[in-house]
């Protein structure tokens, strides 16, 4: 990960400034390790205001705290299957294109056939992950595929394995590796997911959407059911904090299929500072922005000036190549379905009651 001069140069006007108290309040939900200081100091600098960063771990429990009456926030970061049930519930606003036209001027077509909603009625697309398998290299076993689904059945794995915490990801992962697709509703393939899933659950000693990247890191879990954006963090490392490349962590898309998903930018229906939403994502889709943005999180976001700017060092771990990427499958709605949504439930309790391998981390 990478510093611009142009953002730190900002960065530093605001600490020379100082804060006040009466400045606008931009307020966040994202994921964790998700938005590059120097952007947002750079917008703070940019449209003399405050933004406060609030993070969730799953879609689920975002949308939990929002119907629950969580409040106060103006941009809400979902996966892109998420996207019609917050649409449906009125947690979101459909989106003014007028007030963001970086989006129209500098999306890059090619992530068309990665998105759910191409004409940006409810969200707009913020970056895409790719959910594989982050491990330590030297606790693989000889002739053990790492690229397969199936190293998550491997008994040299018990107790050193972690799944991440989220339904979809999860059953998604049994799905694929029986050949079916991420997004099926037909309940005899969901129930064989769920009965591979948990044969695998005993080798993984806990659902986890956070610590897996620093726990492999320090091989308290050899393998993890993660994000590519985690996952490369870790190996590209952060030079200005001291953290080397770590060349003995590896992460692998599986054969048989691994999600892409998109996450999005939404405008809360409730957005106390829907003006400075909108700032904040149009200021996004700026080039130079988006390039200090994806050299923090490793993650491409379909800004086509920024990805031009990358270094190619950069691009070429981030950006995948044609034929890896038609090994994936998009993750699609079916949430807005209750019925559906139903089926997904009872799965995922099913799942997570079960009992997996002891702890080991503890």
């Amino acid at each position: 990960m990478k510093t611009s001069a142009l953002m730190a140069a900002a960065a530093a006007a605001i600490l020379a400034a100082g804060c006040r108290d009466d400045k606008p309040v931009l307020h966040i939900y994202t994921w964790s390790d998700y938005i590059a200081p120097e952007v947002i100091q750079g917008f703070e600098e940019a449209n003399g205001c405050k933004v406060v960063v609030d993070t969730f771990d799953s879609n689920e429990n975002m949308y939990a705290k929002l119907k629950a009456g969580g409040s106060g926030y103006d941009i809400i970061m979902p996966s892109s299957y998420f996207v019609p049930l917050l649409a449906k519930e009125g947690l979101i606003a459909p989106i003014d294109k007028t007030k963001i036209p970086n989006v129209a001027k500098n999306f890059d077509k090619s992530f068309e056939s990665q998105i759910t909603d191409p004409d940006f009625k409810f969200s707009v697309p913020y970056a895409v992950t790719y959910t594989g398998i982050m491990y330590a290299k030297d606790k693989v076993p000889a002739g053990a595929d790492v690229e397969s689904w199936s190293i998550f059945s491997n008994p040299a794995f018990k107790g050193k394995a972690t799944f991440l915490d989220d339904i979809r990801e999860v059953i998604g992962a049994g799905l694929m590796s029986l050949g079916y697709s991420l997004n099926s509703k037909n309940p005899k393939e969901i129930d064989e997911a769920v009965a591979q899933v948990l044969k695998w659950k005993a080798n993984v000693r806990k659902f986890d959407a956070e610590s897996y990247k620093t726990e492999v890191a320090s091989s308290a879990t050899w393998l993890g059911h993660g994000y590519s954006t985690d996952a490369m963090q870790v190996i590209v490392g952060d030079e200005e904090a001291g953290d080397a490349p770590r060349k003995d962590i590896g992460f692998a898309l599986p054969k048989e299929g691994f999600v892409i998903a998109f996450d999005e930018m939404a405008v809360s229906s409730g957005a106390p500072n829907p003006a400075l939403a909108y700032a904040f994502i149009d200021y996004v889709y700026d080039g130079e922005v988006a390039k200090v943005n994806m050299e923090y999180n490793m993650g491409p976001m379909p800004v086509a000036p920024g990805i031009a700017a990358l270094d190619d060092e950069y691009r070429d771990q981030i950006v995948l190549k044609p034929e890896v990427a038609k090994r994936g499958q998009v993750l699609r709605p079916v949430e807005d379905d209750p019925a559906v949504k139903a089926l997904y439930d009872k799965a995922w309790d099913r799942i997570k009651a079960t009992g997996g391998a002891p702890d080991a981390g503890k």
